[in-house]
């Protein structure tokens, strides 16, 4: 019985010998036999026959070098954690960041490991490492993201689990993908559906954020009707009159454009940059203008700031101070007027308020802040005053009535539109005529139009 236990030992011992390559010089066996190798000098003995060794023992001795880099490479995995996937994806960006170079970055991630350890980690580092590739509003992208996930193995098998949140880290992560999915406004589709039921499970918190996301979405996809497009207009030009656009309340306004952007040489051989102006203006808001009483003073405020998604783009205004109330005149209205402005079944006047209900309480006091009228808006690439005197000037073709308004400027030191000392020590020779004025149809007559 003992006999096997015997030469498996001493085949085990000669497999370590061959490993460590130090032959054995003599075995003594327990029954008191001797048992010599092919290293030792003297033969006390007939050797056994060996048995067939194992390919692993066999192999030749790895270098010392290689072991080192193997436990280094270890110990640095270790030692770095999160920021490993970081460094995944500068490493594959080092050139340019692109659409291929993230995928290929997730290819090698779900290859290196069948069980995809780490998995969270990695999703978190793509997550926020999308907007620099530019992929952030591509669905494919987070499908193939949610693919990272191990299929089968995060789902509940019993209600209990799935009572008390069965592996909520990735439920948490998978939570995290589709509210950035959310906040850039990207449709779920049928593939990312199945891809959370596989990993999951149907009764899930990814699966819930689902169906919220999926009912919401097609309420609020065309709710806007301003919507802002995703790639704004690189023009500043166009970008002006899109801002501008939105900010008119009337329909029948006209955005005019005073000066293109461009750059002129002067004699001494300086390059003179001559920014876009830009205005718009309604109907309404020059005869507003036209009976301004010219001994009062029209002011030029800004930069107000307005935000077109990402972008940021600023504003002035010219408009005037309140009223006082001793200067104010009621037109008088006439009731028994019948005309094309008047109809009896529909007449301009009532004498409700019908902005108070029954059920409202006015027993506390509401002051009314009276601001001054705004005459026009306009656009410009730099702030300073000369650039605003050429937008003035070309208001006074259409209004002259403005040449006889004093007009002051109270402007404030904008992120782009600083006063320079050279633009205020220009002499009036040196100041740059205002092209041609282009003026556009109404925003209405656009808007029938599209």
């Amino acid at each position: 019985m003992n006999a096997p236990r015997q030469l498996l030992r001493i085949q085990c011992i000669g497999c370590i010998a061959r490993f460590l390559g130090t032959p054995i010089q003599r075995v003594i066996l327990p029954t008191g036999a001797h048992l010599q190798t092919p290293g030792s000098q003297h033969n006390y003995g007939q050797l056994p026959r060996p048995f067939h060794c194992s390919a692993v023992c066999s192999m030749s001795r790895p270098s010392q070098t290689q072991l080192e880099k193997t436990v280094k490479d270890e110990t640095l995995n270790k030692d770095k954690g999160l920021v490993t996937h970081d460094d995944l994806f500068e490493r594959a960006a080092r050139d340019s960041k692109t659409k291929a170079d993230f995928n290929r970055v997730m290819d090698v991630f779900s290859k290196k490991d069948i069980r995809r350890r780490g998995h969270v980690e990695f999703i978190y580092a793509a997550l926020k490492k999308m907007p620099e590739f530019g992929v952030e509003r591509d669905i494919t992208v987070y499908n193939k993201l949610l693919d990272v996930f191990p299929k089968e193995v995060l789902m509940p098998r019993n209600f209990i689990q799935r009572m008390f949140n069965h592996y909520p880290r990735q439920q948490e992560c998978g939570v995290q993908l589709l509210e950035q999915m959310e906040n850039y406004g990207i449709m779920p589709n049928v593939q990312t559906k199945v891809l959370l039921a596989q990993i999951f499970g149907e009764k899930s918190h990814p699966m819930r954020k689902y169906q919220r996301i999926m009912y919401w979405f097609p309420k609020f996809k065309h709710a806007n009707p301003f919507p802002i497009p995703h790639v704004l207009p690189s023009d500043p030009v166009e970008l002006a009159r899109f801002g501008l656009t939105r900010i008119a309340d009337d329909l029948d306004a006209k955005i005019t454009i005073y000066q293109y952007p461009s750059t002129d040489i002067t004699e001494t051989g300086e390059e003179v940059m001559r920014p876009h102006i830009i205005g718009i203006q309604s109907p309404n808001q020059r005869s507003l203008l036209a009976k301004h009483n010219p001994c009062r003073p029209v002011f030029v405020e800004g930069p107000f700031p307005l935000w077109l998604r990402k972008t940021c783009v600023h504003y002035y205004l010219l408009k005037a101070d309140p009223i006082p109330s001793e200067e104010k005149v009621e037109e008088e209205f006439d009731p028994e007027m019948i005309g094309p402005e008047q109809s009896l079944f529909y007449p301009q006047r009532l004498e409700l308020d019908l902005e108070r209900d029954m059920g409202d309480d006015f027993s506390f006091d509401v002051d009314d802040v009276e601001e001054g009228l705004v005459y026009a808006m306009c656009m410009a690439g730099q702030g300073d005053q000369v650039t605003l005197s050429q937008w003035i000037s070309g208001l006074q073709e259409t209004c002259p009535i403005l040449g006889q308004i004093p007009t002051v400027f109270r402007l404030e030191s904008g992120p782009r539109e600083l006063q320079t000392t050279s633009d205020a020590q220009q002499t009036p020779e040196q100041e740059v005529e205002t092209d041609q004025i282009i003026e556009e149809e109404p925003l209405h007559s656009q808007r029938v139009k599209q």
